[in-house]
């Protein structure tokens, strides 16, 4: 069972899915704000809030959603993958889940495999200022 859809390539792209979106710089943004920047509508925000559980809005005290500058990239990101790359939803849920793992891997310190100073050289140094420290005394 695959989880990505079949697309036929003879059928073309809409123009206007392809518009990168500008998020601008707040901090939150209402439901009617983002669905006017994906070129959503509202229903399908709050389909996905139940779909991704990346996608979870906080309510202020009226209980009006209030998605954050992070919220709006997933919301970007999920319409990429269902509308332009043919994810099923099932399918695009994985795809978030394998990314936010990947994002989420520490990348090894770059530490050099040989000691720029030799313990010896080092324990000379310290010795030296040992030397100058107790001769003040």
């Amino acid at each position: 069972m695959s989880l990505r859809k079949r697309v036929s390539k003879n059928v073309p792209k809409k123009a206007s899915r392809a518009v990168e979106v500008i998020i601008p710089d707040k901090l939150y943004f209402r439901i009617g704000e983002v669905a006017s920047l994906c070129r959503l509508p509202a229903y399908v925000l709050r389909f996905w809030e139940t779909e991704f559980p990346q996608l979870r809005p906080v309510k202020s005290s009226t209980g009006q959603r209030m998605y954050r500058k992070r919220d709006v990239e997933s919301v970007v990101r999920i319409k990429k993958l269902l509308y332009e790359d043919g994810f099923t939803i099932a399918g695009a849920r994985v795809q978030l889940r394998e990314e936010s793992k990947s994002d989420r891997t520490q990348t090894a310190l770059p530490f050099p495999m040989t000691p720029a100073i030799n313990v010896a050289h080092f324990r000379n140094e310290l010795q030296q200022i040992l030397h100058i420290l107790s001769a003040r005394h």
